[in-house]
């Protein structure tokens, strides 16, 4: 990047996350309605479930909808409160890295954000928790991705650079059970091996989770899901989400000492989910295969040894055909 194109770019956020500029950029959002695009994410949802129609009904898909509105506009509100980026020069932009550079961003605390947004977070998931069918996790977890690329798509780059986080974080509190491994690893003394092993491979995983949708890319070149196929950024995107979200599960798992929370909650939202959106049993198992082998690689000896019985479990709960459950 040249030294005005940079500067460009300094000006750019610098104006943008000003208090003039995150306003203009909520006002745009809020132009575009943002009910108006959680209703559309939501009938985008219902097409792709479509063979679900007993679950996910018109009725509740306006409660979806309805239900998203809440919280994007809880999340714009703490957006427009954030503090102004103080990058003081342009070469400072790829200093910021980390937990640590969340002020200079102008972005919130990670609690602040969770103390917001949680209470709606909740209510929208109990909403949806229709008879603890594990579809709905899917159904919540499509509707947040849908609204987040729909809202992003009139923002200008460097309004994109700073509210993305907001949207992921959102995506992530819906999709990933940060607050029970949080909850599971508060139980560990500091210095247990588990807590260790965790504490060391949680900082890894989006380089895990890039590397094996690589992987899973070179492996099945011609798949095509009723997404796309699985180099088309959409895919991609939710590839690698539910490629965290595997580790989380795998985490959580090892602090609780069973694989309950995979067997009973992940696996049982794969049967269900997995085939009504295209994605066949065969590629779901080839992936936990890959992802799996490609975290005991960044292991060393001790903790392999600790890891090997739930990766094998997990292998195990994938490695036998499965057909959707009939509710």
């Amino acid at each position: 990047m040249s030294l005005s194109h940079s500067a460009t770019a300094h000006d750019d956020l610098r104006h943008a996350s000003s208090a003039k500029g995150r306003a203009q950029t909520v006002d745009k959002l809020r132009t575009q309605s943002v009910e108006k695009t959680c209703r559309l994410a939501a009938i985008r949802v219902k097409d792709l479930y479509t063979s679900l129609p007993e679950v996910l009904d018109f009725g509740e898909v306006k409660r979806l909808a309805d239900s998203a509105t809440d919280v994007y506009l809880k999340l714009l509100d703490v957006y427009q409160d954030s503090l102004p980026i103080h990058i003081s020069s342009p070469e400072q932009l790829q200093e910021t890295y980390g937990e640590s550079a969340l002020s200079a961003w102008g972005m919130p605390r990670i609690e602040k954000l969770a103390d917001e947004l949680e209470p709606l977070l909740l209510e929208f998931q109990e909403k949806h928790r229709i008879s603890k069918d594990w579809r709905t996790l899917g159904f919540i977890t499509t509707q947040i991705n849908f609204s987040n690329a729909l809202l992003l798509d009139g923002l200008s780059p460097a309004e994109k650079v700073l509210i993305t986080p907001y949207f992921k974080f959102l995506e992530e509190q819906v999709a990933l059970p940060l607050k029970r491994l949080c909850s599971a690893a508060a139980k560990h003394d500091l210095s247990s091996p588990e807590f260790v092993l965790v504490a060391q491979m949680l900082p890894l995983a989006q380089e895990i989770s890039t590397a094996v949708n690589a992987r899973l890319m070179k492996r099945f070149p011609n798949h095509y899901s009723r997404r796309g196929k699985l180099n088309d950024l959409a895919v991609q995107h939710s590839c690698l989400r539910d490629l965290d979200m595997f580790q989380i599960y795998l985490w959580l798992c090892v602090l609780q000492g069973n694989l309950a929370a995979f067997e009973h909650e992940l696996v049982a939202l794969c049967i269900m989910v997995l085939e009504t959106v295209g994605i066949s049993w065969t590629i779901a198992s080839k992936c936990n295969e890959f992802l799996m082998d490609e975290i005991l690689n960044r292991v060393d000896a001790r903790h392999r040894l600790l890891l090997e019985p739930y990766t094998k479990g997990i292998i195990n709960a994938f490695a036998c055909d499965r057909t959707p459950v009939q509710l």
